[in-house]
């Protein structure tokens, strides 16, 4: 695939990820997709990368995910994302809902394979989340 072919399938899965489509969202995962959280525990497969995203996304109805920049080079698309969200509908964290609205940053490291995301990387301020959720 094309540099531009890869952004626009990066920013189709985002586009997916933020109308809670699932289903289309893991059909645009590799086979041998491996999902990093954090840097040394990846999730294997678009299954139970799904899975991990609808528990945190389930307790922001209505969020927002959008790219902000994005960035290709052969196979590797960068995309800085700004998440928004009110945190309503579910405990994540161990914080059960307290109608905080949030917002930060993540930045995402992609890789592109046979047409297919075959590895996502997030890079994201953990802490930064639980203090908006808490305060």
């Amino acid at each position: 695939m094309s540099i531009e072919n890869n952004k626009e399938l990066v920013r189709n899965f985002y586009d997916l990820l933020e109308e809670e489509n699932y289903n289309a969202v893991a059909e645009l995962c590799h086979p041998e997709f491996l999902f990093f959280f954090q840097v040394d525990n990846p999730i294997q497969g678009a299954e139970g990368f799904v899975a991990s995203e609808k528990a945190n996304f389930d307790a922001f109805k209505g969020f927002t995910m959008r790219i902000h920049e994005i960035i290709a080079e052969n196979d590797n698309v960068v995309a800085y994302i700004i998440f928004e969200g009110v945190h309503n509908s579910k405990t994540i964290y161990g914080i059960e809902p307290s109608g905080n609205r949030v917002r930060f940053s993540l930045l995402m490291f992609l890789t592109i394979k046979d047409g297919k995301i075959y590895e996502k990387r997030a890079h994201f301020d953990l802490d930064d989340i639980k203090r908006q959720l808490m305060r």
